[in-house]
């Protein structure tokens, strides 16, 4: 779906990319120590990959500082992707002098030849982890409530400014394509770590960088699962103890949007599916068109996951039914009805919806308000759960039209509310939640839902 993921500005971290993608058209190889642009950037180290480039930490010799150095594959299709990545990130970058604006900066940009032709590059701004990385790190158990605001105020600031200044629509916002300004681990961050720069490329090894890279990363994954095992084991025996609550003040959660691979201009749209499943708006399962709140329905997604540590929906295919018709089946359990409008109004609405409006093979619903999954489930105070509630159910409106923009969001009371401790009861709710497991799975028409 995206060229981006879940590593720094723009790379993923899961497995690798496999090392038969360095062919004509595929990934240029890259060793540490390896020039760029005439010299002025030397890359260090890897920091992802994505399905059209790989990106890479990088020395700018003229400015002395680490930047991204993300590096397209040359096919032509690639190519040409990554030209409209760069014309997107050019009108942000010039448009926002005083990089304020909670948007990656593209600083620079090159064509490489290598050995497998030619490939644009792009150079980026430095950034941390990915907010993905930081519900992970925080062991998917939701955040405190400050955070998750300070979070929401960035992501909207750099909505507001693609939308209403730009009249740029992101079409794939979620936690992986929301990055820190800095990393979680200090030892991490080439300026914190106090990294001394490699200027030239270190002598021996020749050719063997990828290769070893891939082949280190293997033996590692294979060391990683072997533990996993023995601990599944040693859990199974009872001896598990749950992992202690991570210590959140340290980290500074200040962050920016990157990722606009897939971003495209209010007036010259060109996919009908966009956005990654579990943050796709009902407009765009249904083909009835899009605007910029599709990128309001992936936000609000993005700060129930922060709150809570769990996706809002996450459909699964079943017996007799799709993943697109569980998908609208949880936003209607949780929404209520898609009015008849809606529902009947886009060049899908006939494979899914019978002319009243209710889907044609999901029958029997069962409906439940996101503030009482907020105070059931995730153990928030009536307050929490009405004031998040509050926020987010605008958002979640089936009606594109009816969603706050951005600009009206930036405006609401929940932002601005400051409360210095979070309630007692969610940390307790926590740790329970490790044990809920499947209590919570129930089977509803032939089909199992998680409640």
């Amino acid at each position: 779906m995206s060229s981006g993921g879940s590593s720094s500005s723009g790379g993923s971290e899961e497995d690798d990319e496999g090392i038969d993608s360095y062919r004509k058209g595929g990934y240029h190889a890259v060793r540490a120590g390896d020039h760029f642009n005439g010299g002025r950037y030397v890359a260090q180290r890897k920091l992802g990959w994505g399905q059209f480039s790989t990106v890479w930490l990088a020395y700018d010799t003229s400015s002395s500082r680490y930047v991204a150095l993300k590096i397209q594959k040359s096919a032509a299709q690639f190519a040409q992707a990554a030209l409209h990545e760069i014309e997107i990130l050019s009108a942000i970058a010039k448009g926002d002098p005083s990089n304020s604006k909670c948007i990656v900066r593209l600083i620079d940009h090159f064509k490489h030849t290598g050995p497998n032709g030619q490939h644009l590059c792009m150079v980026l701004e430095f950034l941390g982890d990915s907010l993905l990385r930081l519900i992970r790190y925080n062991r998917y158990k939701g955040m405190e409530l400050n955070k998750v605001r300070e979070i929401c105020k960035c992501i909207l600031l750099g909505l507001d400014y693609l939308h209403r200044e730009l009249g740029i629509i992101h079409t794939d916002l979620k936690p992986e394509n929301i990055l820190l300004f800095s990393t979680i681990d200090p030892s991490k961050d080439p300026v914190r770590s106090g990294l001394t720069p490699i200027i030239e490329r270190p002598e021996g090894n020749p050719n063997g960088g990828v290769t070893m890279n891939i082949i280190e990363k293997k033996l590692k994954r294979r060391a990683r699962r072997a533990v996993a095992k023995i601990s599944e084991r040693r859990a199974s025996m009872g001896v598990e103890a749950p992992k202690p609550e991570r210590n959140m003040d340290g980290i500074d959660v200040r962050c920016k949007v990157v990722d606009f691979g897939n971003a495209c201009w209010a007036d010259k749209r060109f996919a009908e599916e966009i956005q990654t499943r579990q943050y796709r708006a009902p407009e765009v399962i249904l083909q009835a068109g899009y605007s910029f709140s599709v990128d309001m329905w992936s936000f609000a997604c993005t700060a129930f996951e922060l709150a809570t540590g769990d996706m809002l929906f996450a459909p699964k295919f079943g017996q007799g039914f799709s993943e697109d018709e569980d998908h609208l089946a949880l936003m209607m359990e949780l929404l209520g009805k898609i009015p008849r409008k809606v529902a009947i109004g886009g060049a899908r609405s006939k494979d899914l919806f019978d002319r009243y409006g209710d889907l044609k093979r999901i029958r029997r619903l069962k409906y439940w308000s996101l503030d009482k999954l907020l105070i059931d489930k995730y153990k928030f105070s009536d307050s929490e759960a009405r004031e998040f509630a509050d926020f987010l159910c605008p958002l979640l409106d089936f009606a594109p039209e009816k969603r706050p923009t951005a600009q009206q969001c930036l405006q609401h009371p929940w932002l601005n509310i400051s409360c210095s401790t979070q309630s007692a009861t969610r940390k307790e709710a926590n740790t329970e939640k490790l044990n809920v497991g499947m209590s919570n799975l129930q089977v509803k028409g032939g089909q199992v839902k998680k409640g």
